[in-house]
């Protein structure tokens, strides 16, 4: 179902953010063409993407924001905080929040046959749920879905060079069964500070990190190598923002590739 999700955005980009990030490059394409080597780089893959749902309504999240904080800081990792709405009845309205996170989550319950959503929840890999405040949970999904991933992982190159953002997705390992996989680019705040005035939480005051602002198909990989150009200011401010690259498999399947511009 996300797939043909993904389908229908990709085929309307005009109306997206996507959109006016292709149509930007075609000012900067020629620049783009003489690129020799990358302006940013990160060296090596992420061990995982953690995605975290979480929200300022609940008790429990504050420590599991503070541990996705480590493995961004501490761990060759990628995390993606993504607040929900559906505790706002609780006395206060997530001011991060947007429908669009709680329905990634529901898609991944759907798949992985959780048969609810909570906070605070990690996703590893796309492929595994536990308990967002557990490193313990955290890091044996970790170790899990590397393993069974390892024989499904695509090359991806994420950089800048100059004015254009170039991504370059590598082919599918060799005899691997490739899946025609979306390629998300998500637009993150790297820092949030939320003072809350009601609700679980009243009276503190969050911090949260890599807040997904946008998360938006750019393209389809089908086990081939393809390259996609953006004009950076078109879709980020670099001041406060960052970019993530995923390569997910159809139907909230488990992430075959990421990447972060980085700063």
């Amino acid at each position: 179902m996300q797939q043909a999700h993904a389908r229908n955005a990709i085929a309307v980009l005009g109306r997206t953010l996507a959109a006016a990030a292709m149509l930007a490059v075609m000012a900067v394409g020629a620049a783009a063409q003489d690129m020799t080597a990358p302006a940013v780089a990160r060296p090596g893959p992420p061990r995982a993407v953690i995605e975290l749902f979480t929200s300022q309504g609940c008790a429990d999240c504050p420590a599991a924001d503070a541990l996705l904080k480590h493995y961004l800081e501490n761990e060759n990792v990628l995390g993606l905080t993504l607040p929900v709405d559906y505790w706002d009845y609780l006395g206060w309205n997530d001011t991060l929040a947007v429908p669009r996170n709680a329905d990634r989550q529901r898609a991944y319950a759907q798949r992985l046959g959780t048969g609810t959503v909570y906070t605070p929840q990690a996703i590893v890999n796309g492929a595994a749920e536990v308990l967002g405040s557990s490193k313990s949970e955290i890091e044996r999904a970790i170790n899990a879905t590397e393993t069974a991933l390892a024989s499904s992982r695509v090359p991806l190159h994420f950089w800048h060079y100059g004015a254009a953002i170039i991504i370059e997705t590598g082919s599918a390992p060799r005899d691997a069964e490739p899946k025609e996989s979306t390629i998300w680019l998500a637009v993150v705040q790297k820092t949030v500070t939320v003072t809350v005035k009601s609700g679980e939480n009243k009276g503190k005051t969050l911090t949260y990190y890599n807040v997904v602002r946008e998360l938006t198909p750019v393209g389809l990989w089908n086990g081939r190598p393809a390259t996609i150009r953006l004009a950076r200011a078109a879709i980020m401010r670099p001041e406060s923002e960052d970019l993530i690259v995923l390569i997910q498999e159809p139907d909230s399947g488990p992430i075959i590739g990421a990447a972060r511009l980085g700063d």
